[in-house]
């Protein structure tokens, strides 16, 4: 693909957009699987974040724990939303924090009502911000727990790919499955994720012009296996690139999406938002309060 027409397409793609989002003559039906909309980047206006969302036809979002204490507080926003729900996790950058008390609470919290999956956990071997040997063991300790909650794993996979993709086979990660999120592997790799039994989650990063990689995934990837995320407040796609991201500008991200498809936006939105549902058995419904 061309670098530079995807470039003219992404930026014809907002014009439209944006056109349509000020007339509210465009929306589609979507869900967010990966924000994090507990963070202090949203303490200013997280009201308006979430009432923006719901504006641009976001149905549900899946607010993402990421150490016990904003586990914490993901489940506590969910209980005060009906059309928000958490997970509870352990990022890998924060492994060597983890404790046998952390580990209790995550388990305590995973039984709240509003609780539907079970990360973020996982490997990241591009900022090695916990030693790698700490981060494999936290890694195992985190599987095992959410295989015996029964909840989809919610994934990061940053530059180790083969790593993660070993760890989940041997701790029996395909006995509940779940979400690479942000995934930024190759299709060959997501087939591999795709036998144990996981969905392939597809960040903003798809409208970046170089993301060829990314867009040939989400053009791939079985179609009752596919979801679209934000990871908000980061990685805000063309043409609000370089910004804060949130839950409305996932709309971005399934156009593109459904473009590389070559399918119609509302059938895309259609599977996705289906998929979702599916995988973190969340109930139909619109937006809520």
């Amino acid at each position: 693909m061309d670098s530079m027409r995807q470039g003219l397409d992404i930026l014809e793609l907002a014009g439209m957009l944006q056109s349509n989002f000020a007339w509210g003559s465009f929306v589609l039906q979507l869900i967010d699987t990966h924000c994090h909309l507990d963070l202090p980047e949203f303490d200013a206006d997280r009201d308006e974040v979430i009432a923006r969302a719901r504006e641009a036809g976001l149905v549900n979002m899946v607010t993402i724990g990421i150490d016990p204490a904003t586990s914490a507080n993901a489940v506590a926003l969910a209980m005060k939303h009906t059309d928000i729900f958490a997970t509870v996790g352990h990022h890998p950058h924060d492994a060597s924090a983890l404790t046998t008390k952390g580990l209790d609470r995550l388990k305590r919290l995973a039984q709240e009502p509003k609780v539907v999956g079970f990360g973020e956990i996982g490997l990241d071997f591009y900022r090695n911000r916990s030693p790698r040997k700490v981060q494999r063991d936290c890694f195992d300790d985190l599987i095992r727990l959410g295989v015996e909650l029964g909840l989809p794993l919610v994934i990061h996979d940053r530059d180790a790919h083969i790593e993660v993709l070993e760890h989940l086979r041997a701790v029996g990660a395909g006995l509940t499955g779940g979400i690479i999120h942000c995934y930024s592997g190759d299709y060959d790799l997501a087939r591999k994720f795709l036998d144990l039994g996981f969905y392939i989650s597809i960040p903003g990063t798809v409208t970046f012009p170089k993301a060829d990689t990314v867009r040939d995934v989400a053009a791939k990837v079985p179609l009752d296996r596919l979801l679209i995320e934000t990871d908000a407040p980061f990685l805000a796609p063309v043409p609000k690139r370089g910004r804060r991201n949130e839950p409305a500008l996932v709309q971005y991200t399934a156009m593109e999406v459904a473009r590389v498809r070559n399918m119609a936006p509302d059938d895309l939105a259609r599977a996705t938002t289906a998929n979702a549902r599916i995988v973190f058995k969340l109930p139909e419904g619109g937006a809520g309060s």
